[in-house]
């Protein structure tokens, strides 16, 4: 029997990490209510996917440039819509309110009739039987994810659903985790962000 992913995770939504930047890496964290079949486009030639309910990790960055560029602000916005008519993840209205008082994003984002199923993580994020309950922000420019993805990979709470999941543009890393602990994973991952390069770790937690 599966515990309540949310349960282990200490305070609020979001936890929001690093510098001042627009751009930086995420993680999802995403609660999976029912076991389902899946398939992630083209991965595996179309072949679906097992996967068990509890909660799964995603990792992802946007590092985009320009003056007038959000997008973090964008990618993470697109994470939280689903396709066509299907109504949005519940945290949505509450990650746009953060990101504009936090200065990483415009008045106007696009919308979730503009989503199309592209990524891996798209699939599983249009699932209805899935919820993101969680969100971890490092605002930063530099390149984390390969670094995040091996500290992921070898956590004692993570295992790996099916090699490179998640990961369409590396050739080494898994990006999309089983996890069975999250609150302990986070709190570890906190403490050895400055470690791995984020050199402003004043931390912001909100409900």
């Amino acid at each position: 029997m599966h515990q309540n992913p949310e349960k282990t995770i200490p305070e609020g939504q979001f936890t929001l990490v690093g510098g001042t930047q627009r751009q930086g890496t995420y993680l999802l964290f995403i609660r999976l209510a029912k076991r389902v079949h899946l398939t992630f486009g083209s991965f595996r030639k179309g072949k679906p996917l097992f996967l068990q309910a509890g909660c799964y990790l995603y990792l992802g960055s946007a590092l985009g440039k320009g003056n007038n560029a959000f997008p973090l602000a964008r990618r993470l916005m697109r994470h939280a819509s689903r396709t066509a008519e299907k109504k949005p993840h519940a945290i949505r209205k509450a990650l746009q309110r953060r990101l504009l008082e936090n200065g990483l994003a415009p008045e106007i984002l696009p919308t979730a009739a503009e989503k199309n199923t592209h990524w891996h993580i798209d699939y599983l994020l249009d699932h209805p039987e899935s919820c993101i309950f969680h969100i971890l922000i490092i605002r930063s420019a530099e390149k984390l994810e390969p670094v995040l993805a091996r500290h992921l990979e070898a956590a004692p709470e993570t295992s790996v659903p099916a090699a490179r999941l998640g990961a369409q543009d590396t050739k080494n890393s898994t990006h999309l985790l089983y996890c069975t602990d999250a609150g302990p994973l986070l709190a570890r991952l906190l403490r050895e962000l400055p470690d791995m390069g984020v050199t402003a770790p004043s931390r912001e937690s909100y409900s």
